[in-house]
């Protein structure tokens, strides 16, 4: 029984909730830096690339890109132990898929403590039933949204952020999870919010799924909607390849009623290792500042 994380109800059916008034971005040096990354479970089968032999090297990377929001999927228990204290410096919201508290995989946010107040949080299956563990459509395993309000302490700034993992199978799962997603926003999301969707989706933005998400413009791609041009690998699933010659990028930064100043896939190896059978995507966001009173 879920009894620590408060879980959101979907409505589906509620009237669209209409994109903030935008507003001047706030200054450069006020952008929010976003980061999805899928950071690999732990299980034997991985031989030489097991997370006790690339843990330091994926923390190294957390703390040098230093994102005010990180999405995490496939964090399994002791993952979550490791990053927790490898990372003292954020807060961690989110739960396993099998109770939504700490068994099975999780998809959890991490938010920087100094520049983030945590105002309300929880999470959701993706599935029928979204306020209990259970399975959606035809995905072959449980999978999970998690969601955090966040209020900026510098200025107020206030953001609606959501981290999920898609499936790596089920295309009407895949689907159905963009509508879910899709509404749930657009029931819960507050006026003057900015919503950043964080995730690994298991599709290429041309995908249907991928498209129900944006087709109404509330969302936007990160990396096409970047002032500056988009730099870094087009290939984010790297399957242990530090040089990958092909394959899609299926990890995704979506944002709403906010600005993209840069965007990044960083493709980095250490002398040939990767950290991750994923790359991450990072993102500096420009939301509209605050009103003024």
């Amino acid at each position: 029984m879920v009894n620590r994380l408060a879980v959101g109800v979907i409505v589906f059916g509620a009237a669209a909730v209409a994109a903030p008034v935008q507003a001047a971005p706030c200054a450069a040096r006020a952008d929010v830096r976003a980061m999805t990354y899928n950071i690999r479970l732990d299980v034997a089968v991985d031989g030489a690339n097991r997370w006790a032999n690339r843990r330091e090297e994926f923390l190294s990377q957390i703390r040098l890109v230093r994102p005010d929001l990180l999405g995490l999927q496939e964090v399994v228990p002791g993952q979550y132990a490791d990053l927790r204290q490898g990372l003292p410096g954020y807060a961690f919201v989110g739960g396993g898929r099998d109770d939504g508290v700490g068994q099975g995989e999780a998809s959890p946010l991490a938010v920087n403590r100094r520049a983030f107040a945590i105002a309300a949080s929880g999470m959701f299956w993706l599935s029928p039933t979204p306020a209990v563990p259970s399975l959606g459509w035809d995905a072959a395993y449980r999978r999970v949204a998690t969601w955090a309000r966040l209020r900026r302490r510098s200025d107020g700034v206030r953001l609606l952020v959501l981290n999920t993992h898609w499936d790596h199978v089920g295309l009407v799962a895949r689907r159905n999870s963009a509508l879910q997603l899709r509404h749930w926003i657009a029931a819960h999301r507050q006026p003057r919010e900015a919503v950043v969707l964080l995730g690994d989706f298991n599709a290429p933005l041309g995908e249907a799924s991928m498209q129900t998400l944006l087709d109404d413009r509330t969302l936007r791609d990160a990396r096409a909607a970047a002032r500056e041009p988009a730099v870094g690998t087009s290939i984010t699933f790297n399957a242990f390849d530090a040089l990958p010659k092909s394959g899609q990028t299926i990890d995704h930064i979506l944002v709403g009623g906010a600005d993209v100043a840069r965007y990044h896939a960083l493709a980095e190896h250490f002398d040939g290792r990767v950290a991750s059978d994923h790359f991450p995507v990072v993102a500096d966001i420009a939301p509209a500042c605050p009103a003024r009173r």
